[in-house]
């Protein structure tokens, strides 16, 4: 299996956590984020996208 491959795989494990351990948790969670105008949602997927490309970075 190819790195990217593994990467997904990791990823769907870490994703899958909190709806196998605490589904009440996550819909909560859910629900809040829905509250979040666009701007609040953009900012944090750029956050999530320049944390990644960091961390790719660094291991490169």
């Amino acid at each position: 299996m190819s790195v990217l491959g593994l990467a997904v795989a990791l990823m769907l494990v870490f994703e899958g956590l909190m709806p196998l351990v605490a589904p009440k948790a996550w819909r909560q969670m859910f629900a809040r984020l829905s509250e979040l105008n666009d701007g609040q949602i953009r900012f944090f997927g750029l956050i999530a996208v320049a944390a990644g490309a960091l961390l790719f970075w660094l291991q490169s």
